[in-house]
């Protein structure tokens, strides 16, 4: 691509294209118009309104090179969000790249229910727990949107943990009330925090090993590979979480995670067996069973 032209509307130099023509060259290589339009508005920094007015406008040497790299990248399978660096969450915006797995709406209603759980308590100040963090999607929310909560944020992976730790340097006030701790489940905690979490709530690895392959190829070859599989079964990592979890929760108190839908009668049988009472799945988005709610 040719860099000669008329400088652009930040100064720089320009090609000699408009965001329009990238729009049209971007929908033509990938065969996605939304993947299209949320390179370009990635690559030129539009959004909103100013998308709309802006797309004759000419596209600056630097632009046009990020532009570039993310299409090839995309054109490669890579998934958009890992692509564009950053994705919205609830209320978040999100960085996000290959050591996380990329938040999804079904872990959204998990943040709704794990909230309704901290109403249903109605302490004035609680403690929550959110067990493998990954970017940090689910303790930032719950930080962000329950006033006053403490929250403790735990991930086996030092790689996941230094994503958190960039989106939890972007929250604000709400962060200094967020602790990032590494290791596996429970076992990284102070002993003080024994008997005192209100709330543990995890999106832990729930798919099997013989599932792997009917994941989608985005899926399966892009994002981390312990985040996703938990074992044999899928059921590994649900179980340690339900076992462990009533020695640290306060009473009463709350245990809400993620599972897949075909996993709901073993899931509830694990909270119940480890004295969980009520024990409820309540549906995504979708309505497929989606959320373990247990009570002590």
């Amino acid at each position: 691509m040719s860099v000669e032209g008329d400088g652009g509307a930040d100064g720089e130099p320009a090609v000699p294209v408009s965001w329009r023509e990238l729009l049209g060259e971007a929908r033509a290589r990938l065969g996605s118009p939304n993947d299209a339009r949320r390179i370009v508005e990635r690559a030129s920094g539009f959004d909103g309104a100013e998308y709309h007015l802006r797309l004759d406008d000419a596209v600056t040497v630097r632009s046009a090179a990020h532009f570039e790299q993310m299409v090839e990248r995309r054109a490669t399978g890579e998934p958009l969000q890992y692509v564009l660096g950053a994705w919205s969450f609830r209320t978040l915006d999100l960085y996000v790249d290959s050591r996380v797995l990329i938040p999804r709406p079904e872990t959204e209603v998990v943040v709704e229910v794990a909230m309704a759980e901290l109403r249903h308590l109605a302490r004035t100040s609680a403690v929550a727990l959110d067990l493998g963090t990954g970017s940090g999607a689910i303790a930032l929310s719950l930080a962000r949107e329950v006033v006053g909560i403490e929250v403790w944020a735990v991930d086996r992976s030092p790689d996941a943990l230094a994503v958190a730790r960039a989106n939890l340097a972007g929250l604000g006030r709400a962060g200094a009330r967020v602790r990032l701790v590494e290791g596996s489940w429970f076992e990284p905690l102070p002993p003080i925090l024994r008997g005192r979490i209100d709330l543990v709530v995890a999106n832990p690895p729930y798919v099997a090993e013989a599932e792997v392959d009917d994941l989608a190829p985005e899926v399966a070859h892009w994002e981390p590979r312990a985040a996703l599989v938990s074992g044999p079964t899928g059921l590994e990592q649900i179980a340690a979480i339900v076992e462990a979890a009533p020695r640290w929760l306060n009473r009463p108190g709350a245990l809400v995670v993620e599972i897949a839908p075909h996993q709901r009668a073993a899931a509830i049988s694990l909270a119940r067996d480890a004295g969980f009472d009520p024990v409820d799945v309540r549906p995504d988005l979708a309505g497929r069973a989606r959320v373990l709610v247990g009570r002590v």
